[in-house]
């Protein structure tokens, strides 16, 4: 007998385009029936459960984000909704006024593209807040600060500061630091702020918080990462703490951007989908973002013509990095925004395979290895993505990001490069397996929206009309597959996860709608009614 039979709705199976089941039946956690015309006798089921019509399709996922590091911005100053220099200010010192004196003061998800200003606040603006708290804010791409004196003070940044290799802090014309620090300077800062989770009720609790958010929006797998340069910490043993007391609603595959060693990732049993929270990635930064101009271009930016960004290392320094994860055993993953970080990447995976072939790995190891993962790649021409279609990788994009970028992205790179900017569609094209993820905090981690953002190619309101770059567009099909289909690509488990077939995990999501029949300007509108992940309803919809 079935312990689960959902009849009556459009189930979707992902596996090709259009591919439709009338009844899936689940057992033990593993979809052990799929009826593709309704027979004449449905099997005996414990549970018998009826879509009403609804659609059916994969549990969602998102490839790429900070979770921990989101949960602790919950408990900062949100400004993402902030729209001018004297908002911030207000939204700020409001929370000042409720600090003992001397207390830091966090404020995170600015965005001065947002700003009516469309700048950075001055060192000026930012002592408006306060002289007596330190004070700082964080940009939503993670890759730029900005302080008040009193917060350059308490971390000694000075006159004629000199950042380490890897970072920036701007100076004015005396030599002072005007308040912006980029990259991996930001990490004077982290390392001395508190960290509110380190309280572990406040640490369950919000997380708790977010995990029955995201089987809201029908996501039941995600790959957060560690970012140590900003003490974006993750540790599996929360997770596992979850788990272990029956509280984890989502797959959680932990990647780290520290080496580890190979014994430790096998006793983690990657590929046992039983358990739900595993190791990942070796994560490697090669440079910064578009939004604060840090991301590494082979040409100048467009609105900023004597910057082209940096690297965090050099090529050789890259190459060796990766072919050290590499031959450990470890799946490295590399961030990689700029196009000549992208050369650099897509060099340091081809010098890996290389070199560890002439070190005696056989192709036949190669290809069972985990594909590389290149993560963001997010300005790419043509001859970048034939490279890249060579090599056995993943690029895991975020569709996300262009209701943002598009409003600025052609002020940062001019109109020769835009044709570039997040070319899916040619990637498709190319043969390139894709995942779709969020960044989370930088953009809302809802798959739904970021589906919706690949298709449209606009932002919420409909902005620009026909789409941005509309070329580059995904169906409804494709872009769904980033956050379904595609997902378990990259961590080995295609076998077992990412479609509604016999003998793969009972992940599901419930639509109030059918994607493939709504106007791609309602699709931002569909609504997850439940959520099961290995068969176990982790979210309903209560009207």
């Amino acid at each position: 007998m079935l312990d689960k039979l959902f009849v009556n709705g459009n189930i979707y199976t992902m596996a090709s385009e259009g591919d439709r089941l009338s009844a899936l039946g689940v057992k033990d956690g593993i979809i052990a029936y799929a009826a593709e015309t309704v027979p004449e006798k449905l099997p005996d089921a414990a549970e018998l459960i009826d879509l009403k019509g609804q659609t059916m399709i994969p549990g969602m996922g998102d490839s790429h984000q900070h979770l921990y590091a989101y949960c602790q911005n919950l408990t900062f100053v949100d400004l993402s909704g902030v729209r001018s220099v004297d908002e911030m200010i207000g939204a700020m010192k409001a929370r000042a006024d409720e600090t003992p004196e001397g207390g830091w003061i966090k404020g995170v998800n600015f965005d001065q593209t947002k700003w009516k200003e469309n700048r950075f606040p001055t060192l000026e603006e930012m002592d408006r807040i306060s002289r007596t708290h330190p004070v700082v804010i964080k940009r939503t791409c993670l890759h730029c600060v900005v302080a008040n004196s009193k917060g350059l003070e308490t971390v000694g940044v000075g006159r004629g500061y000199k950042s380490d290799g890897g970072g920036l802090v701007e100076l004015d014309e005396n030599g002072y630091p005007n308040g912006i620090l980029r990259e991996q300077s930001t990490k004077v800062f982290d390392d001395v702020m508190p960290d509110p989770l380190k309280d572990p009720n406040v640490q369950k609790e919000i997380i708790s918080r977010v995990f029955r958010d995201m089987s809201s929006r029908g996501i039941t797998t995600i790959h957060t990462y560690a970012a140590k340069i900003w003490q974006y910490n993750e540790s599996i043993d929360i997770y596992r703490d979850f788990e272990r007391r029956g509280e984890l609603p989502v797959r959680v595959t932990v990647c780290i951007d520290e080496l580890f060693e190979p014994e430790k990732l096998t006793e983690e049993q990657r590929k046992d989908p039983y358990r739900k929270a595993q190791l990942g990635a070796y994560k490697i930064f090669s440079d910064g973002s578009l939004g604060s101009r840090s991301a590494a271009l082979r040409e100048p930016y467009a609105d900023d013509p004597g910057n082209s960004g940096f690297v965090l290392c050099t090529q050789e320094e890259l190459n060796e990095k990766v072919c050290t994860g590499y031959r450990k055993g470890l799946q490295p993953a590399i961030h990689a925004i700029g196009d000549r970080a992208l050369d650099m990447t897509v060099s340091a995976i081809e010098y890996t395979l290389k070199k560890t072939a002439e070190e005696g790995m056989s192709r036949e190891e190669q290809e069972k290895r985990l594909p590389f993962r290149i993560i963001h790649a997010q300005l790419a021409d043509q001859e970048q993505i034939a490279r890249m279609a060579k090599l056995p990788l993943i690029a895991d994009m975020q569709p996300i990001f262009l209701q943002t970028d598009l409003h600025w992205m052609e002020e940062r790179v001019g109109k020769e490069r835009l044709s570039q900017n997040f070319p899916m569609k040619s990637m498709l094209d190319a043969g390139i397996i894709m995942t779709g993820g969020s960044d989370c905090p930088v953009e809302t981690y809802d798959p739904i929206q970021g589906m919706a953002t690949a298709v449209t190619r606009t932002d919420p309101n409909g902005y620009p009309q026909g789409g941005y770059i509309p070329q580059e567009k995904l169906s409804v099909y494709d872009a769904l597959c980033l956050y379904t289909k595609n997902m378990p690509f990259a961590t080995g488990q295609e076998e077992v996860l990412g479609t509604l077939e016999e003998g793969k995990f009972a992940d599901l999501a419930v639509l109030d709608r059918n994607p493939f029949d709504t106007p791609e300007e309602h699709l931002r509108e569909i609504r997850v009614m439940q959520t099961y992940i290995a068969g176990e309803r982790v979210f309903v919809r209560v009207e």
